[in-house]
């Protein structure tokens, strides 16, 4: 029988023997998959940047006691 590296011999020689002729369109096609999708995660890292949020989280309205603060011990 056939071990996995003859295995995957076969299988590279007959994509190169029967898709020599599509190699350049699928390289092509690769490269503009690869751009879009590069440029649509730096859209999303734009989108999610501190300096499109308001704040550093969200904000709980209320008010500030200092822990040195007598009143605030109840």
């Amino acid at each position: 029988m056939f071990g996995l590296s003859e295995l995957a011999l076969i299988l590279i020689v007959v994509i190169v023997v029967v898709g020599i002729k599509k190699l350049p369109e699928l390289t092509r096609s690769a490269g503009k998959a690869a751009r879009i999708f590069k440029s649509e995660s730096k859209a999303l890292k734009a989108q999610d940047s501190p300096e499109a949020s308001p704040g550093p989280g969200r904000v709980v309205p209320g008010t500030v006691v200092e822990p040195d603060d007598p009143s605030a011990r109840s």
